[in-house]
Parts: structure tokens; C-alpha cells; sequence
């Protein structure tokens, strides 16, 4: 019966692919494979059709918010499976829930009247005057772009990496702990040389779990991250993602080459999705593992 189970979710994964590729196959005959990726013209009026400027919005504000979370996200863990009185720990972890739970929709209007003008007025003026001779720091500062969809991103995974990273530093022996403090190690010496390396797997999955997610958010990125198809070495700059331009023009495509094209974006998602969930799985795998020792 588990076999059957387990048979079923690999058959509804080659049904949609399957699906994607059939509808996608007008607009990758007609444009080619390659063409299609690499080209960064999306123009539906004379049927030009590249996804390069999508999966570069996905990949940098996905790699953004993750940058952001994942510091805050294992110290939260840290701090509240190791120095945290029971009290605070109970209503930190209230919070973390509460966060994981709050509809995407609502992140994107928040982030449209709260983070978009904040970034406006206050952020991205100081990251300019301070680190402007970057090309990361440069341009016209509006307020929506890659910076506020990554910081969305960054707020939206933070749950998911925190509980998990919790969860698995849950799990070490407290008497690898005991141990290096009678070494006479510190707090943070015990937790630098006995828990993080003991549970570096367990964080390693939390973070790939949590870029899987970003990879995926559709509404929120899609009101905040400007929605021009365009590549720009800045952070400031307007752009979009994968989720957001197959939400935008799917209800509105007209044609099949157009059609096709969204569909090409999913498969796209698809594939970067199933190519992260296989890197996730190695990484842990040699993580676990741990560094070879050699003979003397």
C-alpha cells in the first residue's frame, strides 16, 4: 500500500510535467529551447518570447530573501533552544507560528504600504550614500523592485527556517553539550564546536526548504517587485519573476503561442524546483557525512 502511495505522487509529478510540456510545445518549436531561455524580449504583440529576465527575477530575489532570513532565522533558533527562559521561548514561539500563517496576499499589501515606502524614503537613499559605488546600490529609488520583493521573501520564509532549525537543534544529545562545558568551553564555544555542527544538516534542509518556498511565492512578489520584465545589475530596479508574470497574463493570454509561453515559465519553475530538491538532498547527504579524516 506505501509503495502505492508512494508511486501515485511520482505519477501526479509526470502528469504535470507531461501537461506543461504539451501546452509549452508550440512556443518552444516556434521560438527553441535555448532561444526561449537565454532571449530577454517578452513581447506578446509580435509573439517574442524569452524567460531569461523571469528566472533572473526569481533567482535574485529568492537568493535575497534567503541572505536576509537565514541569519536571523538560526540565531531565533539558537536563541530560543539555548538561552531563552521557558517564558519567552513560549510566546517567541507564539509569534513564529502566527507569522507562518498570515495569508500571502496580506504580506503583499503590507509589504506595498509599509515596506515599499520605507525602502522609498529611508533604505535604499542610505544604502546609496553608503555603499553606492556598488552596482547593487545604484539607480533610481522608487521603492518597489528586487530589494522589497527579497525583504517580503526574507519575512515570509523566516518561519519555515526558524521551526525547523528549532525542531533539529531539539534533537542534539544534551550530553555533547554537557561535554564541552566540562572542557571548560563557553555557552556560544558550546554551541559553535557542539550544536551547529551536530545539527548543520538539519539547518541545511531548513534553509533549502525555505528557498523552495521563496522560489514559489506568487502574490506577494508579484505587488511589490514592480512587474517589468527587465534585467538590472541593481537592487532598486523593477523587475519580475516566474510566478508573478504566469499569474498576471494567464487569465488574459490570448493564443496559443502565448499560452504556451506561461506554460514554458511553469515548466521552467518546475525544473528549477526539482534541480534545487535534488542539490538539497546531496548537500545533506555529504553534510552528514562531515569532513573525511585522514588516516596518520
Amino acid at each position: 500500500m506505501l509503495v502505492v502511495l508512494g508511486a501515485t505522487v511520482f505519477v501526479i509529478a509526470v502528469v504535470i510535467v507531461y501537461a506543461l510540456w504539451k501546452l509549452s510545445a508550440v512556443v518552444l518549436k516556434h521560438t527553441g529551447i535555448v532561444a526561449f531561455i537565454t532571449n530577454s524580449r517578452w513581447d506578446v504583440v509580435r509573439d517574442v518570447y524569452g524567460a531569461l529576465p523571469f528566472i533572473y527575477g526569481t533567482l535574485v530575489t529568492s537568493l535575497l530573501g534567503l541572505i536576509l532570513a537565514l541569519p536571523v532565522s538560526v540565531g531565533l533558533a539558537l536563541f530560543l533552544t539555548e538561552m531563552s527562559p521557558p517564558r519567552v521561548r513560549s510566546v517567541v514561539s507564539f509569534r513564529i507560528a502566527l507569522l507562518a500563517g498570515i495569508p500571502s496576499v496580506v504580506y503583499g499589501l503590507w509589504g506595498l504600504f509599509v515596506v515599499v515606502p520605507v525602502l522609498r524614503s529611508k533604505v535604499e537613499p542610505f544604502l546609496a550614500k553608503t555603499l553606492g559605488f556598488l552596482p547593487l546600490f545604484r539607480g533610481p529609488m522608487v521603492g518597489l523592485g528586487y530589494l522589497a520583493a527579497g525583504v517580503i521573501l526574507a519575512i515570509m520564509i523566516l518561519p519555515t527556517i526558524t521551526t525547523i532549525s528549532i525542531e533539529v537543534l531539539r534533537t542534539v544529545p544534551l550530553s555533547l553539550r554537557e561535554a564541552a562545558l566540562a572542557l571548560g568551553a563557553t555557552r556560544w564555544e558550546t554551541i559553535r564546536i557542539a550544536v551547529l555542527p551536530y545539527a548543520r544538516a538539519g539547518i541545511l534542509g531548513a534553509t533549502i526548504l525555505g528557498l523552495g518556498r521563496a522560489l514559489g511565492e506568487t502574490m506577494a512578489v508579484t505587488m511589490v517587485i514592480g512587474n517589468s520584465p527587465t534585467i538590472s545589475a541593481s537592487l532598486f530596479a523593477p523587475g519580475y519573476s516566474l510566478p508573478a508574470v504566469i499569474a498576471n497574463e494567464f487569465a488574459e493570454a490570448s493564443g496559443a503561442l502565448q499560452t504556451g509561453a506561461l506554460a514554458a515559465l511553469g515548466l521552467i519553475l518546475f525544473g528549477v524546483t526539482l534541480l534545487l530538491n535534488i542539490a538539497a538532498r546531496l548537500l545533506v547527504r555529504l553534510s552528514t557525512r562531515g569532513p573525511r579524516r585522514v588516516a596518520a
